[in-house]
């Protein structure tokens, strides 16, 4: 009689949340082998952020290979520790996701020194124990001597697995994890793009898996058609500006500030929005978007390259200031009163934008457009839920600015184009598994799932262990 054969997946991360993805695929045959899809960092709340620190729920030392769908710290954050903690296996990602990777992490290991600086600014935290970095440096450069870099619909073997990256759409380099083992498929969808976007080619069509983990961050709600967040960002330029004021924009430093800078070109290059000065105020976010120019011709989509082919280019507009230096980002307040600040970080939990928050919020003058998801607990969502006043570098701020928010611009699916890319692939799936979501979210996507495809489908809970069947 055959050995029947077993695989184990366990969700480490990435349920019940949108953040700390981190999946274990175990093959428990006669060579046992282990790969982590993803190895996110918790953010949120504080509890959540707490998580970070608590042990794996496995021996890093134990895993094999490590496959990184994209270089958002909530699926790279903890991929230093994981490293600082003894694993010494392979990670593969795309090109631009490694490069990517190496800016956000060591982006992050600065955030973190500055968010335990300022700690003690915090009512009723004077005496809070500041827990140690995630990891150094030294970690940083341990793990990229550790990344190799594959290209999309090239074959790799991986223990007994066949794995293959497919383009996601998300964000450059983004990418599902394809593992084909006895026959049968296994697909990780990573973040999901909001297809089409301005910059980037359409997620690839799935139609053959069996087995399915895949995001919900939008799981039960729509976004505006593309056509209304462009008006809808148009309109509140001009709505700003002719009032006087500062458009501040907290900004995702990859992909939802490249498409921002795309759309806000295009409109003034077609006298669509008033010529003011657009100040990209985000370390990172610069050197990031350099990485979309060296990949702009295989990763960007066939419109985008047509401009760059003309010769008018993209992310180099006259009124575009990039400052880089702490003493240019000081400098934006002495500039135009009506000025865009793109400024990071997106969720307003550290990063510059904090800093121009804190001067421009009591400003009636001003508006802060959300242009993506706020989780749970972050100041940007604290803001959205309508706060009049929040607490920034130990100071009392109130928030007379305008607060706005543009889900169009948001770099994932909505709930529709979940259900379609799931629809694509019913006829063959087994099992569906939907994480990387807000509970309601994810319970939604489940039982509309069930409810209309006719599918097997739940939201796991954490460090969950699953069979699955071959």
């Amino acid at each position: 009689m055959a050995e029947s054969k077993k695989l184990k997946l366990t969700f480490c991360g990435g349920t019940g949340s949108v953040t700390g993805a981190n999946f274990l695929l175990e093959d428990e045959g006669n060579a046992p082998f282990k790969a982590l899809v993803d190895c996110g960092m918790f953010q949120g709340t504080k509890a959540e952020e707490k998580m970070n620190w608590e042990k794996f729920p496995y021996d890093p030392k134990d895993i094999d290979t490590v496959f990184i769908t994209h270089a958002h710290l909530d699926h790279i954050g903890r991929l230093p520790l994981l490293v600082k903690n003894g694993f010494k296996g392979k990670i593969y990602s795309t090109p631009p996701t490694k490069e990517i990777a190496q800016i956000a992490l060591l982006d992050a290991l600065g955030v973190m020194g500055l968010e335990n600086h300022h700690k003690g600014d915090k009512k009723g935290q004077e005496d809070e124990k500041e827990p140690e970095a995630l990891y150094t440096n030294e970690d940083v450069a341990k793990t990229m001597s550790l990344w190799e870099t594959v290209g999309y619909h090239t074959p790799m073997k991986e223990g007994d697995f066949d794995v293959v990256f497919r383009d996601s759409g998300h964000i450059l380099g983004s990418a599902m994890v394809e593992f084909t083992y006895g026959g049968k498929k296994i697909l990780f969808t990573g973040d999901l793009g909001n297809s089409p976007a301005p910059l980037l080619k359409d997620t690839e069509k799935v139609t053959d898996a069996d087995y399915l983990i895949m995001e919900s961050v939008y799981g039960d709600r729509n976004h505006e058609d593309r056509a209304q967040r462009r008006d809808k960002l148009e309109d509140v330029i001009e709505e700003t500006i002719r009032k006087g004021g500062c458009l501040l924009i907290p900004a995702f430093s990859i992909e939802r500030t490249q498409e921002l800078l795309f759309e806000i070109e295009n409109m003034m290059e077609h006298s669509r929005i008033p010529l003011v000065p657009v100040f990209l105020d985000s370390p990172m976010a610069i050197k990031v978007t350099e990485i979309y120019k060296k990949y702009e011709t295989d990763y960007l989509n066939k419109e985008t390259n047509a401009i760059i082919k003309s010769g008018d280019g993209i992310f180099k507009f006259a009124n575009f200031h990039e400052t880089l230096s702490t003493e240019d980002s000081k400098a934006i307040d002495e500039s135009n009163p009506k000025k865009i600040i793109i400024a990071g970080s997106g969720m307003s939990n550290g990063g510059r934008i904090i800093h121009h928050e804190l001067k421009y919020l009591p400003d009636p003058k001003t508006t802060l457009l959300l242009a993506g998801y706020q989780a749970v607990g972050s100041l940007g969502r604290i803001i959205q839920d309508g706060a009049k006043s929040v607490r920034i570098l130990g100071t009392e701020v109130p928030v007379n600015a305008k607060v706005l928010a543009i889900s169009g611009y948001s770099a994932h699916k909505d709930s529709d184009a979940l259900f379609e890319f799931v629809r694509e692939t019913a006829d063959s799936l087994k099992k569906v598994y939907a994480v990387m979501g807000e509970p309601k979210s994810s319970l939604f996507l489940v039982q509309r799932l069930r409810d209309y495809l006719g599918l097997d489908a739940e939201a796991p809970e954490l460090n969950q262990s699953v069979e699955i069947e071959l």
